[in-house]
């Protein structure tokens, strides 16, 4: 019997988000000594900021933490009915497997990047093939009478299309982001977090419907997963997810946000819940606002200098921090500072609609930039600067 409507199987999602963070946290260690074993060994590079060898091929035990939370999910009482009501765990869980084996691949023998672009279009299309795309959402144009805007359905090939091209940026989002230790799998954490709170509001909208159980789901075991991953990689890092890790969380979270896209109940909304009504992609640009950041950049300087777009260099955001004058450590935090604040922010004025959640986030907002920009203000004010 599904459970009681109204009721949300909370403890449930805290269980499995733990689980993932135990299995992951257990399993990374002997990761680590396969990476080893097998030669995934990251020497460093003029770009990188580590000095000696570190094992990489981490996304591995992220993914099986992530797949021993969802094996246990399948069994409790209440989240096991969200299974047989949408295929769209099953679809994310086999999508994030094989973009995690193509990482992995890619960890030991350097896949060209045309390669790995084939491998995440395929897994996105592995997405699509289970029923994961976007299928509506709000635009503010169109409406009549009293209505603000209109609901923009898509077909399958337009939904299908869209779908591809949010995964593809998400994934290598994450990607070109994981340049400090700890940073791609803290934003990870952090993305999930806020994906897994906005999916829970969604569900709480729905009165607890069996079929709005999967995104958070999804968002839930890539949190835990995450979190026990950081004792490893948080610096002094002892292995690094590599592409194994970031493709796979960029995937995950895409899979996530699209999966939450459809269960959006737009007539609960009126003109003046426009934030609301664009929840999905709201949540989306928040969680993902400063690797995005980073990847525009870094497309926008690269193609300037006539380069490949995927082509390396060493002026990242991450980069730019360490040039100020922060720590490794420092950087990182500073990066979760920012995305925690978009990331929540945004979760919190799509599911409360405050104002008072705007002048929070603009305070946040002010308190990180000053932070941010301590160093520089202090190397000035020296004597002989």
């Amino acid at each position: 019997m599904p459970p009681t409507s109204g009721l949300l199987p909370i403890r449930e999602y805290i269980l499995v988000a733990l689980t993932a963070t135990a299995v992951t946290y257990l399993l990374t260690g002997l990761v680590r000594r396969l990476a080893i074993r097998v030669g995934a060994i990251a020497n460093p590079r003029a770009r990188d900021v580590h000095v000696a060898p570190i094992p990489r091929m981490g996304g591995v035990g992220i993914y099986l933490g992530v797949a021993g939370a969802m094996g246990l999910a399948h069994q409790l009482p209440a989240l096991s009915h969200g299974f047989d009501a949408s295929f769209d765990s099953v679809g994310v869980l086999l999508a994030a497997g094989v973009i995690s084996l193509i990482g992995a691949l890619d960890d030991r023998f350097e896949l060209d990047a045309w390669t790995k672009l084939a491998g995440q279009v395929m897994c996105a299309g592995i997405l699509v093939i289970f029923g994961v795309q976007w299928v509506s959402f709000w635009v503010p144009w169109g409406g009549s009478g009293d209505s603000f805007g209109s609901v923009l359905v898509l077909d399958k090939n337009q939904g299908a299309l869209l779908t591809v091209v949010m995964v593809v940026v998400m994934v290598n989002a994450m990607n070109f982001v994981d340049g400090l230790d700890g940073l791609a799998g803290g934003l990870g954490f952090i993305a999930a977090a806020a994906t897994c709170a906005f999916s829970l509001g969604l569900l709480d909208s729905s009165g607890g419907d069996v079929g709005t159980y999967p995104p958070a789901l999804i968002a839930a075991t890539l949190a835990g997963a995450c979190l026990g991953f950081l004792p490893y990689n948080f610096q002094p890092a002892k292995i690094f997810m590599g592409d194994s890790g970031s493709m796979m969380i960029g995937l995950m979270l895409a899979g996530a946000t699209t999966s939450a896209s459809g269960r959006v109940p737009y007539p609960q909304f009126s003109g003046k819940d426009a934030i609301a009504l664009l929840s999905p992609l709201v949540v989306v640009a928040a969680v993902l606002f400063v690797p995005m950041l980073d990847l525009i950049m870094a497309v926008v300087r690269r193609t300037r200098r006539g380069e490949s777009p995927f082509a390396a260099d060493k002026m990242h955001l991450h980069h730019r921090l360490l040039e100020i004058g922060h720590s490794q450590r420092r950087a990182v935090l500073l990066i979760y500072l920012w995305a925690g604040i978009l990331a929540f922010g945004a979760v919190s004025v799509t599911l409360f609609d405050d104002a008072a959640a705007l002048w929070i986030i603009g305070a946040g907002l002010v308190f990180a930039v000053v932070v941010s920009i301590v160093p520089r203000l202090r190397s000035r004010n020296q004597p002989g600067t």
